[in-house]
């Protein structure tokens, strides 16, 4: 456990977004541990906050090929949500957490996506049809990206 874990823990339990100088300097840390140097990074950014944080500390040091965003609706999600936490031991999958992550989803990370769209770097898989249509639409957003260098 980190210095950071249960404040990191605190955050996701009350639905709220984790500080950004912490998100950033954890991802940085498992970036500069890594052996390659592309990278898929799951939930970030969240707010504004974070993408401005990520420019400012992060800057020209990386390339954002573009960000992906998996569609759905808050009804499904719902219900994925509540069966995942029937076995997950997460503390944020139960009712009152998953509505606040859904608040601060509209709040926080819908103008994430609104900027990222504006800047032509958006792209959506609807994440509500069957799982191998999902994987393959969005294994395809992949191919051609960064291709491996010629031996």
């Amino acid at each position: 456990d980190s210095a950071d874990s249960q404040l990191i823990k605190d955050f996701i339990k009350d639905g709220k977004i984790v500080p950004v100088e912490i998100t950033i300097r954890l991802l940085l840390k498992a970036m500069e541990k890594s052996e390659t140097k592309k990278f898929l990074i799951d939930g970030f950014p969240r707010s504004l906050n974070n993408r401005d944080g990520w420019d400012q500390q992060v800057g020209d040091q990386a390339q954002v090929a573009f960000c992906l965003n998996f569609e759905c609706t808050e009804e499904e999600l719902e219900k994925r949500l509540l069966k995942r936490g029937e076995t997950s031991g997460r503390a944020d999958d139960n009712i009152e957490s998953i509505k606040k992550r859904f608040v601060a989803f509209q709040e926080q990370t819908k103008p994430v996506l609104d900027y990222f769209k504006d800047q032509g770097l958006l792209r959506s898989v609807q994440a509500a049809q069957p799982m191998e249509d999902v994987w393959a639409e969005t294994k395809a957003l992949f191919i051609g990206l960064h291709p491996p260098p010629e031996e």
